[in-house]
């Protein structure tokens, strides 16, 4: 088989990239490891920047998000027991996010791939990519017990952090920054109303809680536990008692609670890998970077990657090589502004078991100063609601 692109990864991000080229009129074939239903099994965030929300009006797959999804116009951050509320809109000049579940995001993505008839291979196993320093990539995969090859002009890495396409680069091409945070979240999702109509970030002695929100029906919430957790001993009753430790008065009153939907235990990190391309190879998305959850970026920053990567190809395609040159660049300047608020924000509103008592007043004293001045507020507006592009 032909195509110019080869995209490995159907998540988010391949399939905004798959979506981006189609309208191009670029010939890109998907290859997917998994099932669609395990794909749209993933539980994952669902809190949207207004740039990740004009790409996907771009890509054509918006319409359904903005009847369905739930702008917020500011955060609230509850720090023992005090609520401060960023005032997203008001601080950035009518910026704001979209709450919409990344499971419904890949199901309209799907959904628009199907009906144009777009090429996509999911259960792709044993997938190998090789000659990308070439002008000839190729890229190979099992698909019912018989080996395929795909030749292609480029290959877009969006297999996430555990892919085969970062794990194929050299390792002397490869440098990586990381760290791991010594706590998880556990997380529960129900068919409960949410607490309130904004996401409430919650800093308490017992450590960090999350309330967030999937829609008007569905809740999901969060309770920084330490890595030794394990998530069978957390009962139902259990998370919501100790959710409730961690809240202050009014958000109890408001508490729905009801039997969980999907319980896990997800680990903190920060993670990135420079550079993002290795000649005719990108990496995209999870595949080059991992923030932790705190500032909302995930899925965004991976956004961000394959809207760079998509313009970029197209300026290929018609005859300018700047994009796919600047590529890495690009995408690395943004991605470590993403990791900086997403690290900053973790150190903010956790509990470290190990943080010596001077350096934990230091960070109460940051945290009092940054929700009490307006530098402070419109600093972690400005970045929540997601910086400009810098094209």
């Amino acid at each position: 088989m032909r195509v110019q692109v080869a995209i490995i990864g159907a998540g988010p991000s391949g399939l905004i990239l798959g979506q981006l080229l189609a309208k191009a009129g670029i010939d890109a074939l998907i290859l997917e490891a998994q099932t669609p239903d395990y794909v749209l099994g993933r539980i994952r965030a669902g809190v949207l920047e207004q740039v990740c929300v004009d790409l996907l009006d771009e890509a054509g797959v918006g319409e359904r998000l903005h009847a369905e999804g739930l702008p917020h116009q500011g955060i609230e951050l509850l720090v023992d027991g005090t609520r401060h509320r960023i005032d997203l809109a008001g601080l950035t000049g009518g910026k704001q996010v979209t709450v919409y579940g990344q499971t419904e995001l890949t199901r309209d993505l799907m959904e628009a791939r199907t009906r144009a008839a777009l090429k996509t291979v999911y259960e792709a196993k044993e997938v190998m990519v090789s000659d990308f320093d070439t002008d000839h990539p190729r890229v190979s995969y099992l698909k019912d017990g018989v080996r395929h090859e795909v030749e292609c002009d480029f290959i877009a890495g969006c297999d996430g952090y555990h892919g085969v396409c970062r794990a194929s680069v050299p390792k002397d091409a490869l440098r990586t920054f990381e760290r791991v945070y010594p706590f998880g979240w556990l997380g529960l999702l129900s068919d409960t109303p949410p607490v309130n109509h904004e996401l409430i970030y919650a800093k308490s002695e017992r450590g960090f809680a999350l309330c967030s929100q999937r829609s008007l029906t569905r809740s999901r919430y969060y309770l920084q536990v330490p890595l030794s957790e394990k998530v069978e001993d957390w009962s139902d009753e259990r998370f919501w008692g100790e959710l409730r430790q961690r809240l202050d008065g009014r958000a109890n009153d408001a508490l729905v609670t009801g039997p969980s939907l999907e319980k896990s235990i997800a680990p903190l990190r920060s993670f990135v890998a420079e550079p993002m391309r290795f000649g005719r190879l990108f990496l995209a998305g999870d595949a080059a970077h991992i923030v932790p959850p705190t500032g909302a970026k995930g899925l965004n920053l991976a956004a961000s990657d394959v809207r760079t990567l998509g313009h970029a190809l197209i300026e290929f395609y018609g005859g300018s090589l700047e994009g796919i040159d600047r590529y890495s660049e690009r995408c690395l300047r943004r991605i470590w502004k993403a990791e900086r608020f997403s690290w900053w924000m973790t150190n903010l509103l956790h509990r470290f078991p190990d943080t010596p008592p001077f350096e934990q007043r230091a960070l109460e004293a940051e945290l009092d100063y940054v929700v009490h001045s307006l530098a402070g507020r419109t600093t972690i507006a400005e970045n929540y609601v997601g910086l400009p592009f810098e094209d």
